[in-house]
């Protein structure tokens, strides 16, 4: 892959090779960012995972930093208001589920009620490879809508590792103060710890790093956070 120019400068500006504690890490992160944007600071989390062990759950992060999500509810009509009233952006059934059979993606997260879906699993295709299907691990399959977009609202995000065994997560922006996106490192590997397989040996995170959008990663010691 063909680094940019800034790139290769901030490589040279502190030791690749070495382990921050998170502190020391972001504020290097911050110095990289060479975007006129204010850019999504990025956490990886390493996981020592058999091809048999999945980790996957949902996190309320501390401090939030993204804009109010666009939640869409499907549901039947006797769930239409408890969903209306909990703020939902778009609630339905059938007529929303054919509008995102047409392709229509709108919105940032959806839920659904149990009984819906038989009927939203036919959407496998469109909601699913953008990480959009309902799914009761992530508590966006439920009866309790009124809890679920609340959780929501506060800023609940999924994480799961991919098929490397690595968990992907934005955790901030650069603009922020650095130990608010500390805090949000440290509560998304507290939660990633709590999801460690029963049957997982040895070290179960191999390595943690962050880094900007467009800048590159710093490696970040968790020893002195547990």
């Amino acid at each position: 892959m063909k680094r940019g120019k800034k790139y290769l400068e901030n490589l040279k500006k502190y030791d690749s090779t070495l382990s921050y504690d998170i502190k020391s890490a972001l504020d290097l992160v911050k110095t990289f960012a060479p975007a006129k944007f204010d850019e999504t600071v990025d956490l990886s989390v390493k996981l020592n995972l058999k091809k048999s062990q999945s980790v996957r759950d949902t996190v309320v992060l501390p401090h939030q930093f993204r804009g109010e999500k666009r939640i869409l509810v499907f549901c039947k009509a006797e769930k239409e208001k408890e969903a209306q009233d909990a703020g939902a952006t778009y609630v339905g059934a059938e007529d929303l589920i054919e509008k995102v059979r047409g392709g229509w993606l709108d919105f940032d997260v959806a839920v659904a009620t149990p009984d819906m879906m038989k009927d939203v699993g036919k959407l496998g295709m469109v909601l699913g490879r953008r990480g959009l299907m309902p799914n009761p691990k992530t508590g966006t399959v439920t009866f309790d809508l009124k809890g679920a977009l609340s959780e929501l609202k506060k800023g609940r995000v999924e994480f799961r590792a991919d098929k490397t065994g690595v968990v992907h997560l934005a955790v901030g922006k650069v603009s922020m103060d650095s130990e608010k996106v500390a805090e949000n490192i440290r509560t998304v590997v507290t939660e990633i710890k709590r999801k460690k397989p029963a049957d997982a040996k040895g070290d179960f995170i191999r390595s943690v790093s962050v880094a900007s959008t467009m800048g590159p990663g710093v490696w970040v010691s968790i020893k002195d956070e547990d």
